[in-house]
Parts: C-alpha cells; sequence; structure tokens
C-alpha cells in the first residue's frame, strides 16, 4: 500500500515507468558492467577461463542492455524537461566521462575479440574494457547521489551549483561505490549461475566477497545519508521504512543461498535486492525528482505530452519487450565470436560448461 502522500496522477505514473527502465537497467546494465568488472579482477590459474565465461556470459547481449539507458535518457527529456536540463548542466562532466565510459568499452569489447592474434592488442583493449566497467558505474552512481543529495540547486531555472562540489562530495563518492559493488555483486551471482565445477567455485567466492562489501558500504551509507542527504534521510524513515528490513532480509537470504550453492534462488534474491533499494531511493525522495527544487508535479510537461508519450512508449513496448525476450532466451550466455578470443579457440573449454540457449 503506497504512502498517504502520494498523488497518482498522470506525472506520477510517468515517473513510475522511467523508475521502471531505470530497474531495468540496474538489474541487466548493472550485471553486464559487474562481469567487466571481474574480467579486471580475473586471477589465479583460471583466469583465462575466468575472462572466456564471462565473455560469454555478457555476448551478445551486452549493448541490448543500453536501450533502457536510453528509454530513461529520452523519457526524461520528452516528460521532464527542467529534470533533464538541469541534470545536464549541473552533472555535465560526469554524464560525459560516462558517455566516454560506455563508447570506449563497447569498442574495447569488440575490439579484443578481433585482436585475437596480437597480444599485446589483446592486452590493451582488455584494460580498457575492464577500466570503463569500473569508472562507469561509479560515476553513475555519483550521478544518482548528487541528485539525491540536494546539491543540485536551482534558481529561477538557472543551476547555481558547481560542476564540481555537485558530485564530488561524500555522500554521492558512497552512493557511486555502493553502485559499483551491486553490479560486482549481481554479475558474480549471475555467473554462478552459468558456470559449473571449479568456475563456479570462483565466481561464488567472490559472489560472498561482494555481497559482504555490498551490505557493509550499504551500512556506511546510513550515517552519510543523515549528514549530506537529510531529503532522503527523513523520506527513508517517513515513508520507505518497510524496504529497510526488506532489503536486509533479502540480502541475507542471498548470501545464505550463495553459501549452500542455491544459485538460482540467489538470482532471484539478489535481483529483488537491487529492485528494493531503488525502489527504496525513489520513495525516500518523493515528491522530488532533483531534490530539493524539482518535483513530479513542477517539472512535468503537459498533460497532452504526457499521455502521447504513454501512447508511444505503450506501443513501442509492444515491439521492445518480445524482442528482448527472444534475444535472451536465443543468445544468453552464448557469444557466436568469441572464437580466438584471448588467443585461443574457445574449443579448448569444456563443452559441457558452455551455457545452452535454454539457459
Amino acid at each position: 500500500m503506497l504512502p498517504d502522500d502520494i498523488v497518482l496522477d498522470l506525472p506520477f505514473a510517468v515517473g513510475a515507468i522511467l523508475l521502471l527502465g531505470i530497474v531495468i537497467y540496474g538489474v541487466t546494465g548493472g550485471a553486464d558492467f559487474g562481469g567487466g568488472i571481474w574480467d579486471l579482477l580475473a586471477s589465479g590459474k583460471r583466469a583465462r577461463e575466468q575472462r572466456l565465461e564471462i565473455a560469454r556470459a555478457i555476448g551478445p547481449i551486452w549493448e541490448a542492455n543500453h536501450v533502457w539507458l536510453i528509454f530513461v535518457i529520452v523519457l526524461t527529456f520528452s516528460c521532464f524537461p527542467p529534470v533533464f536540463a538541469a541534470l545536464s548542466t549541473a552533472l555535465y562532466v560526469p554524464l560525459s566521462l560516462i558517455l566516454v565510459g560506455i563508447t570506449l568499452r563497447g569498442a574495447a569489447f569488440i575490439f579484443r575479440a578481433y585482436a585475437h592474434d596480437v597480444i599485446h592488442a589483446q592486452r590493451n583493449w582488455g584494460a580498457v574494457f575492464a577500466i570503463s566497467s569500473v569508472v562507469t558505474p561509479v560515476l553513475l552512481g555519483m550521478c544518482a547521489g548528487a541528485v539525491a543529495s540536494g546539491n543540485i540547486r536551482i534558481v529561477d531555472g538557472d543551476v547555481t551549483s558547481s560542476y564540481w562540489t555537485t558530485w564530488l562530495s561524500p555522500f554521492p563518492i558512497v552512493i557511486g561505490l555502493l553502485a559499483l559493488t551491486s553490479c560486482a555483486f549481481l554479475a558474480a551471482v549471475y555467473l554462478c549461475v552459468e558456470t559449473t565445477g571449479e568456475l563456479q567455485e570462483d565466481f561464488r567466492k567472490r559472489a560472498l566477497g561482494a555481497v559482504v562489501v555490498f551490505a557493509a558500504l550499504g551500512t556506511v551509507a546510513l550515517p552519510v545519508a543523515w549528514r549530506d542527504a537529510p531529503q532522503i534521510w527523513d523520506g527513508m524513515w517517513d515513508r520507505a521504512w518497510p524496504l529497510i528490513p526488506a532489503a536486509v532480509g533479502l540480502g541475507l537470504v542471498t548470501l545464505a543461498a550463495v553459501w549452500i550453492r542455491r544459485f538460482k534462488l540467489a538470482r532471484a534474491t539478489a535481483i529483488a535486492e537491487v529492485v528494493v533499494m531503488i525502489g527504496g531511493w525513489a520513495l525516500a525522495q518523493y515528491p522530488y525528482l532533483v531534490v530539493s527544487d524539482l518535483t513530479y508535479e513542477n517539472a512535468a510537461a503537459s498533460d497532452a505530452m504526457l499521455r502521447v508519450n504513454l501512447v508511444i512508449y505503450g506501443m513501442g513496448a509492444v515491439i521492445l519487450v518480445p524482442s528482448l525476450v527472444l534475444l535472451f532466451a536465443l543468445f544468453k550466455g552464448q557469444n557466436p565470436a568469441m572464437t580466438g578470443e584471448f588467443g585461443a579457440s574457445t574449443g579448448e573449454l569444456d563443452a559441457d560448461r558452455r551455457p545452452g540457449p535454454a539457459q
């Protein structure tokens, strides 16, 4: 049941769809970035096999995940133009770096696959892919932290905040690190489902460590929010408080499920954990889209524009959603271009370890 102060009107409906896009990007694109994080941290005698499995898990669905980021950007631009203007101004630096990171990451992933006979090029592109996979989610989290902290101030329609202190302050930094660990946490749990044998044990250990770090950073974020993001702190205990024990419980269940090797259960609870945390953020900062100057009501476009967008996105969903379902069903965990990746044929790995189309 929704809190009494939430108004179920047209701007709220569009905002809920916007939140849905953020959530889907978090659980798909987040795991995508997390694969790059574990690519960077691959170690031990099976480091090469770990990278191969990560590449198979990512390709060929890795770019499809960014559909949801594009969806969020376009919906914000068309339905909440003051929000788009404020964010693109106040967060110009991190958003530009995010764009560069996503571009470099995609290019590096492809170039590395075709550099199988040139070791130094393979290593260089692998480094670009891994580093951009770390930096980009941190910056995305820092942008979210800046939005929630109240650092972005708007006076008479103009952003008066600094280009730097807006996102380079304690709360955005903590949220950036939390976003990074959530990506690593999701990816490790997903990879436990998609691997077997020794590789599965490698990713199981990483998943256990990531869950602990994720929980620790979530705990650290609480006092930082109390000091630097009072709107979020008050909203969290006023209307979003039921989601706090829910998040803690889901985290414990995920940890236990990974520990006892119930990986499909762990995947479900890990997804639910991220959904609850993003939903809690949105609920805590309601009615603000940008704390504390832009709300759903004062930033929304005209009702006519909102209705047109709802119709257009509804029609688009009829095509997009089945297409993505088909894509994941056919190709999840397989990469047709992987032959020769990292200087060797994928046939060197046991074929039984390769997830099939059903997976």
